[in-house]
């Protein structure tokens, strides 16, 4: 199965681990979660494998732009749907090999997914 990263194209996070893959001379396809959408299944996977707390960027401008209601009583499903939502509320990058998965970009992480 191929590699895939998910993530929007123009985050600067998404461009060092794109062309830290590149460097690694590794294959992979790119799938734009904000202009392409995401499968629900697969977000539903992701949250399972990982938690949803490690999946849902709160960091970023998206969620912290929620109204605070909107910010309170978060579990998996409600996470799920602000991340259906909104995708750029997905952590990036999200890295799928195979029935493996990473989230978020460090090189030491990356060389050991790869290694």
């Amino acid at each position: 199965m191929a590699v895939t990263i998910y993530g929007i194209k123009n985050c600067d996070t998404m461009k060092k681990a794109r062309a830290w893959l590149d460097t690694a001379g590794i294959s992979y396809q790119f799938h734009d979660y904000k202009a392409n959408g995401v499968d629900a299944g697969l977000l539903r996977r992701w949250v399972d494998e990982a938690g949803w707390e490690t999946v849902l960027n709160r960091a970023g401008t998206t969620f912290r732009a929620l109204p605070d209601i909107d910010k309170q009583g978060i579990d998996a499903d409600r996470a799920i749907t602000l991340m259906l939502a909104h995708p750029s509320m997905i952590k990036r990058p999200v890295l799928v090999d195979g029935a493996r998965l990473l989230i978020g970009f460090k090189p030491d992480a990356y060389s050991a997914f790869f290694r």
